[in-house]
This record gives structure tokens, sequence and C-alpha cells, in this order.
């Protein structure tokens, strides 16, 4: 059916996103004001899922409305990514997670911007671990701080740049169930700005044994809850992005400080299963920012983000402006 719509619908591949997409503290920045407004200014439910054969799929809808201050509405954001999550993927030699990224104008609702969802979801999320470091990793002294990465994947690579600028030279011990791609992600954090050194871990507690923050970032369903408090040192910040594949509920209900990037996701992520014996979170990464909230004087602290489409959409939207800047993309008919 034919549209008088004036506004172009452009489609953006990974190549195109990645072309576009901000740089390290741009994403930094972005990932703060999405924990920030996830407070108060923004809408959105807990992931709306189904699971689709085989078993351990999943397919994940992420609707979000980011509220502007204009009070007509023109700046806001509406948007949504659609996540699939195919377990056995890996083994035909295909990705396991599959993404769009949808976005509307805030005044119409027309679809604007379609987006390959990979990129986006790897450098928001390895973004929000940042801010949480940059906030809560313990101080250290004169030495340099010592870090630990479960999981050499996408999401372990989207980190290094991450904990290279939060924690500028950073020693790093890495461990994946692949040893050879632990080790090429360890050659590439040696080439990364901030990372002092990088080494592979024989296996996970070893990674960790040491470390003044740890990011788990494995993939899901190896192993269930099995890094406990005896694992960490006191002081540890402890940035889980893989659920409670790694951490264990302890971990958390004996931390000085608690949180989570969005209360209702994870209760009802929790309320699933997912996080079985876990505690109510002490508040959210954003209600802390807001409230200035400082890193305890001793204990460990937990960071856990679980993912929100507000992310996928506040980056976007920032993408996708500075794709119609730079001419990329392609535009589809309505």
């Amino acid at each position: 059916m034919a549209t008088d719509s004036d506004l172009p619908l452009r489609y953006l591949p990974a190549a195109d996103v990645l072309a576009a997409m901000p740089d390290l503290d741009e994403r930094l920045a972005l990932a703060e004001r999405t924990l920030v407004a996830l407070v108060a200014d923004a809408e959105l439910p807990p992931k709306i899922a189904v699971h689709p054969r085989p078993d351990g799929s999943f397919a994940h809808a992420m609707p979000a409305h980011l509220r502007g201050p204009d009070p007509a509405g023109r700046d806001d954001l509406v948007g949504m990514k659609w996540v699939t999550g195919y377990p056995d993927n890996g083994a035909q030699g295909l990705p396991t997670i599959h993404a769009i990224v949808v976005l509307n104008d805030p005044a119409t609702g027309e679809p604007i911007g379609v987006l390959d969802g990979g990129p986006i979801t790897a450098m928001r999320t390895a973004a929000v671990s940042g801010v949480a470091i940059a906030r809560f990793a313990p101080a250290v002294g004169g030495r340099p701080p010592r870090a630990g990465l479960i999981g050499a994947g996408v999401q372990g690579h989207t980190h290094l740049a991450v904990l290279g600028r939060t924690l500028p030279g950073a020693r790093l011990r890495v461990f994946d169930r692949d040893a050879e791609r632990a080790q090429r992600l360890c050659e590439a954090a040696r080439t990364t700005p901030g990372i002092g050194e990088a080494t592979v871990a024989p296996d996970a507690r070893s990674a960790v044994a040491e470390a003044d923050v740890v990011v788990t970032a494995a993939s899901f369903g190896q192993v269930r809850q099995v890094m406990t408090g005896d694992w960490l040192v006191p002081d540890a910040l402890v940035v889980p992005v893989d659920y409670a594949t790694y951490c264990a509920a302890e971990v958390a209900r004996d931390a000085a400080l608690f949180l989570v990037d969005h209360r209702d996701q994870f209760l009802a992520n929790r309320d699933a299963g997912l996080f079985e014996h876990y505690p109510d979170p002490a508040a959210t990464i954003g209600e802390a920012i807001l409230a200035a909230t400082p890193r305890p004087a001793s204990g460990r602290v937990v960071a856990t983000h679980l993912g929100v489409g507000l992310a996928d959409v506040v980056f976007g939207s920032a993408i996708l402006h500075r794709a119609e800047m730079l001419g990329l993309g392609v535009l589809l008919n309505r």
C-alpha cells in the first residue's frame, strides 16, 4: 500500500552499525544516560519471551520508550529489540545470538530505522559494565589494578576497551573453556590501550582469584552459580553479564552492595528461576548514580546487568543519527 510519509526508513547492516558506532567515551555516556533514565523517565516491561525448539533457545521482545524534556514528545525515543538465542548454532558455525533493533518516529510511530542488533548488544553491554566499574571498582593504592574475565567470546572482546579505559594499567587474567579462544582474546588485550598485561588462566577460579574487578561473560548453560565467595578477594567488584551462570547467589547475598540495572526485570527473572536464592537488590545502578551512593568502605559490590531494551534504543538512536549524517545504510521502500 502506498504511503505519503516523507520519513525515510533506513536499514543498517552490521558493518554500517559499526561504522556509525559512537566512540568509547560517548558509549559510556549513553550507558549512564540509560541507567539513570530507567529510574524515572522510561517505560519498558521485563523481556517478553517465547522459547522455540531446540531446548535452551529463546526469543525476546524488548520494547522501550524514553521520555524526553519536550512535553509534546518530539524528542522522545521509541523502539524495540527483537533478539533470538539458539545455543546449538555454534556447532553449525553460526552465531548463537541474532538481533535487530527497530526505531520509530516518536510523533507518529512510523518506523524510521532497522538496525542489525548484534554490534549494538555487544557495545552497549560492555559500556554498562564500564559505568559500574568506573563508580564501584575498589581503590588499589599504588599498584596496577587486577581484572579477571571469564568468557572470551564477543562480550569478552568488547569489554577489553572498557577495562582499559576504566582500569588503566590493568593486569588481566582470562579464562574460556576454549583455550585457543582465550589466547586470541589475550593477544587482542595486549594491543588494547590501558591494559598493561594479559594472560590465560588455566581455570575460572584462577582467573578471578586475585582480581579487584571480575567480569563474567560466559555462554549460558555451561555451569550454574559455581563462583562462590571463597573464589574472590574481600573487596572485589563483581560484574556478571551472564545472569547467574557463574556468580553464585551467596556472592550477592554477602555483598556490601548488590545492584541491578532494572529491578522489575531482575525480579521477573528471579521468579522464573534464573536467579535462584538471590536477594532483593539494594538499588538499581541508576538509583545509585542519582543518589551518589559511595562504594562501601569494605566488602564486595555486585553489579548485575541483564540488558534492557532501552539501552538498545538509546544506542540505536545515536547510531541512526550518525548514519544519516554519514550517508550510511540502505533506504527501504515503505
